[in-house]
């Protein structure tokens, strides 16, 4: 049977303008269960049903494939059912639709495998995701009521330790999987049911329980970044013109050449070399007075016209795997070294060639902090592959 992964993900928000795109730590929000049903190599292939011009070309740079939803579906009003009934109608291969919320960024691909396996292999017609929460319940009293509110799920006179109670099981609407045939009778549970237990640090809703910044610091530590696991970044190569300058050169009148930087750049780069972690810097250009001006005691190598090369001479006279190196560029001519490094950024003025191709986007532009906030990025996943070890 074809399944099929769905990620709706409509132009309009209330609450955050085209949140299904905002870069969450580095990523866009959509990317990250993106690359979660990727990587779980379960589906046979993976669709976001959108309305708007940019998300279709982010989903498109992750690999899924695009269907245009129409407008009757992309309402406030409108539901998932109904944006899922659309899809299965224009694709009649489809025999189950794995709906996977954009919301969730730390959906981890084994979590999606065995809910492959419930539904193809176990029989069950639907399955869902729940979270198990330990939360006493009280009956709500309405303003004016003269009542007493009463106890749901717990008495008072012997309230449970959370060690001794194993709570309960709540929807957190990471995914729904069900079978053509219950869809198209207007459920998306139903027939022969189960439920999929979700980890409670993998369980992210940011429509929901969590916001913008609280979701990146669970991201970084409990998301999914990835088949090969994480390793201490030992060597960051810079690009100069545009990540560590904004890209402009100013000339005087004597014919001298003269470019701006960010202080916080170069704390940045002291912070780094501080953690034991090497920084040298490269150009296409010859900036040699330039560098030698800003006095940042970092190797570099000017006049390149071959970055990848040079990046690949250094990954190998250090002994490093290219999981150690870091790579932060901005132009087409960094491509290829973002593409090899284990971590890549870009600033957010960088071209769209880099930034298809960068698994970070900064939020600050080239020359005004993007290093800093690399750096900052770089250190994050270091607490990551610590804790990683530590477990």
């Amino acid at each position: 049977p074809h399944l099929a992964a769905l990620v709706l993900a409509r132009g309009g928000s209330k609450g955050i303008p085209l949140k299904n795109i905002k870069l969450l730590a580095g990523v866009p929000l959509i990317g990250w269960v993106l690359r979660a049903a990727i990587d779980a190599g379960v589906f046979h292939s993976i669709w976001v049903s959108t309305d708007h011009d940019e998300i279709e070309k982010v989903a498109k740079q992750f690999g899924a494939k695009v269907h245009r939803r129409s407008p009757e579906v992309s309402q406030d009003s409108s539901t998932s059912l109904e944006a899922i009934t659309e899809f299965l109608n224009h694709h009649h291969e489809v025999d189950i639709v794995g709906n996977i919320q954009a919301t969730s960024p730390c959906l981890h691909p084994s979590d999606l495998i065995k809910v492959a396996d419930l539904i193809q292999k176990e029989g069950f017609d639907s399955v869902f995701s729940v979270v198990r929460r330990h939360q006493f319940r009280w009956s709500e009293v309405k303003k004016g009521d003269n009542k007493m509110t009463e106890p749901q799920n717990l008495n008072p006179a012997k309230r449970y330790r959370r060690q001794d109670w194993p709570g309960e099981l709540y929807e957190n609407g990471s995914f729904y999987f069900a079978k053509r045939h219950l869809i198209e009778k207007g459920y998306l549970q139903g027939g022969k049911m189960a439920y999929y237990e979700m980890r409670a640090e993998h369980s992210v809703d940011i429509d929901i329980d969590i916001d913008w910044p609280i979701a990146e610091q669970r991201v970084l530590s409990f998301g999914y970044f990835g088949k090969e696991p994480l390793k201490e970044v030992k060597l960051l190569v810079c690009s100069i013109d545009g990540c560590l300058t904004n890209g402009r050169i100013y000339v005087t009148e004597d014919h001298k050449e003269m470019v701006s930087y960010d202080y916080r750049d170069i704390v940045g780069i002291d912070l780094l070399k501080k953690r034991g972690i090497q920084v040298r810097l490269i150009s296409d250009r010859d900036c040699s007075k330039t560098l030698s001006a800003m006095q940042l005691g970092c190797v570099a190598k000017v006049n390149v016209t071959n970055k990848l090369q040079v990046l690949k001479d250094w990954q190998e006279d250090m002994g490093l795997s290219w999981k150690e190196v870091a790579y932060l560029g901005n132009e087409e001519s960094d491509v290829e070294c973002l593409k090899q490094a284990g971590m890549s950024g870009v600033p957010a003025d960088a071209c769209a060639a880099a930034q298809k191709a960068a698994g970070y986007i900064c939020k600050s532009r080239g020359g005004c902090g993007a290093v800093r906030e690399f750096a900052e990025h770089i250190f994050l996943l270091l607490e990551k592959v610590n804790s990683a070890r530590k477990q």
